[in-house]
Formats: C-alpha cells, sequence, structure tokens
C-alpha cells in the first residue's frame, strides 16, 4: 500500500475504535487527530448515524449508518451531524419473518428466548437475537465470545432471509440489512459520490471474519487494514502516519 496515493481513511467503530457501544476515549481521539491532520476522515458504522455521533462526543467527522442506508457530514460551523440521506425500506412481511425466525430456533435449539424473537427497526433492517430482545447483558456477553455458534448456523440463517445481508452482530445475535446494502455498498457509494478512487482509500475494521460486518470490504478492493482489538488502533495506523 502506497500511502502517498491515500487520501481517505474509512473505519468501523465498536472493536475498532470503541469497545462495544462505549464512549471514544482520549489516547483514540488523539489518534484521529493525527490522522486527521492529514487525510479525510469516515465512519461507516451498522448502527444510525445519531447514535454513533453521540457515542463518540460529537467528534467532527462523517459519518455513514446502517450499513450505507444513512449518512451524515458533520457542519463545522454548527458543530452538529447533518443528515444527508435516510432510506428507510418496508419490512417483508413480519409474520413470514417471525415463521422464519421461529424454524431456525427450532432447528438449532434456540426456542427459549427472553422477550421477542425478532427486532425490527424503523430503516427496515432486522435483528434475530438468539437469546430474545430482552435478554440479560451479561448472559449475552457470556454466550458467544469466539462467534463459533452463530458461524456454525449462519448459512442456514442467510438462506432463510435471501432478501438481506447477514452478518454475526453484537454478542449474540444475527444483524439483517436488506440488500443491496453493506460496508461495501455503502463505502463504493461514497466513492462514486466524491469522485474518488477506491485505490485512494485505507478501510480498519475489526470485523472481517465469516458474517462479519466489515468482511465485504475486507474481501474487496479497497485498502484494508486489520484490527483484533480496539485498544491497538493507535499502533494500528502508524503506517498511515510513518511519512508524515
Amino acid at each position: 500500500m502506497n500511502t502517498k496515493n491515500i487520501q481517505l481513511i474509512a473505519m468501523d467503530l465498536d472493536g475498532t475504535l470503541t469497545q462495544h457501544k462505549q464512549p471514544l476515549d482520549a489516547a483514540h481521539k488523539e489518534a484521529l487527530d493525527r490522522l486527521g491532520r492529514r487525510y479525510s476522515l469516515l465512519i461507516a458504522g451498522a448502527g444510525q448515524v445519531g447514535r454513533i455521533f453521540s457515542q463518540i462526543g460529537h467528534y467532527p467527522i462523517d459519518i455513514i449508518g446502517n450499513y450505507g442506508m444513512q449518512y451524515g457530514e458533520y457542519d463545522r460551523d454548527a458543530k452538529e451531524i447533518r443528515l444527508v440521506r435516510d432510506i428507510r425500506v418496508a419490512a417483508d412481511d413480519r409474520e413470514q419473518i417471525e415463521r422464519k425466525a421461529a424454524l431456525i430456533r427450532e432447528t438449532y435449539g434456540y426456542t427459549v428466548y427472553s422477550g421477542g424473537s425478532v427486532e425490527f427497526h424503523p430503516s427496515g433492517c432486522l435483528t434475530l437475537p438468539l437469546l430474545g430482545t430482552a435478554a440479560d447483558a451479561a448472559e449475552k456477553l457470556a454466550f458467544d465470545p469466539d462467534r463459533k455458534k452463530r458461524r456454525k448456523i449462519y448459512d442456514a440463517v442467510a438462506g432463510a432471509f435471501p432478501d438481506y445481508h447477514v452478518f454475526v452482530g453484537g454478542s449474540s445475535s444475527f444483524d439483517l440489512a436488506p440488500k443491496p446494502y453493506d460496508k461495501y455498498y455503502a463505502l463504493d457509494l461514497y466513492c462514486r459520490e466524491k469522485g474518488l478512487p477506491h485505490e485512494n482509500v485505507v478501510y480498519i475494521g475489526d470485523d472481517y471474519g465469516l458474517g462479519g460486518n466489515d468482511e465485504s470490504v475486507y474481501r474487496s478492493d479497497f485498502n484494508y487494514l486489520t484490527i483484533d482489538h480496539y485498544q491497538d488502533f493507535p499502533q494500528v495506523i502508524q503506517p498511515l502516519l510513518a511519512s508524515v
């Protein structure tokens, strides 16, 4: 990778810049500041733009949300994020989705759960929480830390929902985004809108394995820096700063 050609650093949030759903800490803010003195910066997230902006403490950065269904640009005068795109897709028949979820649960032994079986988001995205929508937080964290349980049934879930991109999400669930939305689609659209070739972009993400929401970018023609723990972010970016 020739850093002289790089103009944009795009990155995941949870697991890359922060612990899952935790605030941006001082060390990572300083790392972003250093990157921002040389490159344009962009977060490409799975959550909503507003939630991401709040989580990072209103850090001045453009944000892709909901796998490209949302896009927000930072307004430096107002010091706020301005939502430029907010696409909502009507979900398929809810009863049919619930039936598919029930069949997966029956087939693979997840018939005992707390709360709802499926979470329907306003965007049209879905969450299939194997432990239920009201599961205890500690129970969720302990359920599948290496993701082996969910990856074992990943193909079955993806096959049951062919109109969605399926991701191994959070600590105990599957996240589903209506096609064509995923992070590759989102980043490619951003580049086309900005007239930016893929070779001028580096993406940084931790979720690049089977079913990971960064996998589509990892397997593409974008430059990619892998990270396996968010605390390593300041070290991972050193090659991008070496010639500064």
